[in-house]
């Protein structure tokens, strides 16, 4: 059955607004702290500049968060869940099989983005001390802050995670009354609304078309509005955007009157937002912007754990360790990513220095990221929603939006734009060859009829001339059904070396597209001999299969359908448990097939991986069972051609050898 899910959480209150500006909000909450500064940069400020800036920024919040994200995508839920991922699953079942790929360019795009925000986010928050100490290092601060961050993900969020809440309502409260003071000194910036404002810094401004790049880091934390949906649920992050946008609002336009007041003027390293903070209170600007900060790093930190654990239950990441560091619902720790987004946002601090230095690596990848997700939106309407107007109307809009982004974000790839992206055609390389192996391996591998094969069970079974292999022999199947088998399987049992069974037992795990759905299905070969187990997990369930296969065990024993006591007479009388043996059948490419250059590359950079990648049976939390690997061939391509011809002396010998053997006989 399904998961019992929390649906509490789901409902809207007070509290679910709070707990969603602590879990969701953080990356756009802090975008304050950096858009200004990069649209100003080193020009001249005017009043076209200002102006056409806060118009930029109030309809790209206005389109595509609210638009686009709040309205359109929550709606695009899979059961209570979103993400990419989530839509992915949403849409497979109509048999495109091209929809996998904007799944893994936007979740690469999604995990290079967790390398640069952190180090982005906090570089911005810490460097307002500069304001008072021009002469102080940030970068040691800042690389210290991110080592405390990511060491503290192994013990999980539990005790503070109460906190996040309540201190994000805080930072927007403080945003949202300094910007208001400014904004009540020169309330005229509000003709900014007006978007012919946009227009003109676009068109007519110089150069003001790639400021877009600039406008664009104002809307990159949207994508957590969708992906984190199962952490709130869509009523407490409707209510809760229309809060946070009045305060981003309040705050922009308060940095723009400012910004007017200086008309003119070079920013000389000054920053806009703590530029309207009074003096004596910069010390708490800066702790309350570097707490929102951790905060939103966490919070992607969290959302990059969530979203490598679905990709590896899909089987487009390499299998790797997760952990479970506290009872919270949805609480995982990926070891392994965890200390490479350390490396790699050091590696940030390192490689660039300053935030300002870094805005030419921010964005561009969360473009990619963006555009795909609206092309799964609008397939999703097209299909599922079967509204041809809807979709219509949502592409040509994003897609317009959305791809001026990207050409304008494509001209930072020479200013450190193209760090991110070798970041995100890295993860890309590693989903492209394990979706591509993957395939491979399915459309070369055979199945046989098991009905074929159920007499030849029974005899072996019942040959007490070959030593028995286990009381119980599990194997994993590839198969989805009882009717036909691997025929690996088949080989291991009968071929490679006769393996006698008490009872055989062959499961295969499918992952589904319910997000928690946990069920199994038990179809009986032979009464009592031999089961096909069919486990069914949504790509958000536990994946624990020697957990599960124990509950389905038990299930069987309570219904009669199998005895768990061991068949062993000495050990029946005292009660012991019957003996389990799992063999794990790993499939390797013929050294006898001739394959084409690019599958010779897939399975190759496949091995490659799975050098790093946890083995079948560690995945499935079986490596402390009783476990014989086996390795198979499958030939992924024809038979390679050989050529060889008998000697013509050598037949002769031997045709000569034959007579003489036969005359004598």
């Amino acid at each position: 059955m399904d998961e019992p899910r929390d649906l509490g959480k789901y409902q809207l209150t007070l509290a679910g607004v709070i707990v969603s500006l602590g879990i969701i909000y953080g990356d756009i909450g802090t975008s304050p702290l950096y858009v200004f500064r990069a649209i100003v940069g080193d020009r001249a400020i005017s009043e076209d500049l200002v102006l056409g800036g806060a118009s930029c920024v109030f309809w790209t919040l206005t389109l595509i968060t609210t638009t686009k994200y709040i309205y359109l995508a929550l709606n695009a839920d899979n059961k209570g869940e979103g993400g990419i991922f989530a839509l992915y699953a949403l849409v497979r079942k109509f048999k495109a099989n091209w929809v996998i790929f904007p799944a893994i360019i936007g979740c690469a795009a999604i995990i290079a983005d967790g390398v640069i925000t952190p180090a982005f986010s906090i570089s911005a928050a810490v460097e307002g001390i500069t304001i008072d100490y021009p002469d102080i290092p940030t970068a040691p601060i800042v690389i210290t802050i991110l080592i405390l961050i990511f060491l503290f993900q192994q013990f999980g969020t539990n005790v503070v995670g109460g906190t996040f809440g309540p201190i994000m309502l805080t930072w927007f409260l403080f945003i949202g009354y300094f910007g208001a003071v400014q904004l009540m000194a020169n309330p005229g910036v509000l003709k900014a609304i007006n978007p012919v404002y946009a227009w003109d810094l676009l068109i007519q401004y110089p150069g003001g078309f790639w400021l877009l790049s600039a406008v664009f880091l104002c809307t990159t934390g949207a994508e957590a509005l969708y992906s984190d949906l199962g952490h709130a649920g869509k009523g407490n992050i409707r209510a809760g955007w229309v809060f946070v946008k009045i305060c981003l609002l309040l705050n922009y336009f308060g940095q723009a009157a400012w910004l007017m007041s200086q008309n003119g003027q070079l920013l000389n390293g000054r920053i806009p937002f703590f530029s309207i903070i009074p003096d004596n209170l910069l010390i708490f600007a800066v702790i309350i912007a570097t707490a929102a900060a951790i905060i939103a790093s966490q919070a992607l930190i969290s959302g990059t754990f969530t979203l490598v654990n679905e990709a590896m239950k899909l089987k487009l990441w390499p299998s790797t360790r997760v952990r479970y560091p506290s009872q919270k619902k949805g609480q995982i720790y990926i070891p392994a990513i965890n200390w490479l987004l350390l490396a790699g946002t050091i590696l940030v601090v390192f490689r660039f220095g300053r935030s300002e230095n870094m805005e030419g690596a921010y964005g561009l990848a969360i473009t990619f990221d963006m555009l795909m997700t609206t092309t799964l939106l609008v397939y999703y309407f097209t299909t599922a929603k079967k509204s041809r107007f809807r979709s219509t109307l949502l592409a040509m809009s994003f897609f317009t939006l959305e791809g001026m982004f990207l050409i304008s974000n494509l001209d930072k790839f020479q200013h450190g734009g193209s760090f991110t992206f070798v970041m995100a055609l890295l993860f890309f390389s590693i989903m492209f060859i394990l979706m591509k192996a993957r395939k491979l391996r399915d459309r070369h591998t055979e199945f046989v009829d098991l009905k074929h094969y159920i007499p030849l069970i029974q005899d072996l079974q019942a040959d007490t001339t070959i030593p028995k292999e286990a009381t119980n022999l599990v194997f994993m199947a590839v198969a989805d059904s009882k009717r036909y088998i691997d025929s690996n399987i088949i080989y291991s049992i009968f071929k490679k070396r006769p393996k006698r069974a008490d009872v055989y037992w062959f499961i295969h795990v499918d992952t589904v597209d319910s997000p928690y759905t946990s069920k199994y299905s038990v179809d009986t070969i032979i009464p009592r001999k031999c089961f096909f187990v069919r486990i069914k997990l949504g790509f958000k369930a536990d994946h624990r299969v020697n957990l599960l296969f124990a509950r389905i065990l038990h299930d069987m024993a309570e219904n009669a359908e199998i005895d768990l006591v061991s068949h062993y007479d000495s050990l029946r009388k005292h009660s012991m448990p019957a003996d389990f043996k799992f063999v794990m059948l790993h499939s390797l490419a013929s050294v006898d097939s001739e394959i084409s250059t690019f599958d010779n590359l897939v399975i190759q950079g496949y091995r490659f991986i799975k050098r790093f990648s946890l083995t079948t049976e560690e995945m499935y939390g079986l490596e402390l069972a009783n476990v014989e690997v086996e390795r198979v061939p499958i030939m992924v391509g024809p038979v390679a051609k050989v050529r060889i011809k008998r000697e013509k002396e050598d037949l002769a010998r031997q045709k000569e050898a034959n007579y003489s053997n036969f005359k004598s006989t």
